[in-house]
């Protein structure tokens, strides 16, 4: 199904949403952080701030949704964002890492694997990690499909 598809569908049963929206694919292992969310194991995920402030990108916001893609661009499933919070990297708490649904959902996991990905996604933007980096944290819940 594509984005599209899956937005008019969802608006069928939502119909007080806009016609605007957006769709995006997790940084690493896109099919594997898609299923967490399906099946309602990940309900949070975590983004560099340094990269929204460079895109000149706004913050996601509180009440928004997004249509969730595979590594194939296809829809998967439509979040609400319910929280959108900016800290150091190294006050991530462990209540956060668990709801990031990955591992073994311990806090050190969180820690191993975020701190590799955001050096090198920094890196690419010609920034450096620090333990201080700001870590865009967002919470949701999967609206749609309502299995």
């Amino acid at each position: 199904m594509t984005p599209k598809e899956m937005w008019m569908a969802y608006k069928k049963i939502n119909p007080e949403i806009s016609d605007e929206f957006d769709a995006w694919a997790f940084g690493v292992s896109a099919d594997d952080l898609a299923n967490l969310v399906v099946r309602g194991e990940k309900t949070a995920t975590a983004s560099a701030y340094e990269l929204y402030k460079l895109e000149n990108e706004p913050l996601p916001q509180a009440g928004s949704f997004d249509v969730i893609l595979d590594s194939q661009d296809r829809a998967v499933c439509i979040i609400e964002i319910t929280k959108v919070s900016v800290l150091p990297f190294n006050q991530v708490s462990s209540d956060h890492a668990f709801k990031e649904g990955e591992g073994d959902k311990s806090l050190s996991y969180w820690k191993r694997v975020h701190q590799e990905f955001f050096t090198k996604c920094l890196a690419e933007a010609g920034l450096e990690f620090s333990s201080e980096t700001g870590v865009v944290l967002e919470e949701f819940r999967k609206v749609y499909p309502l299995d």
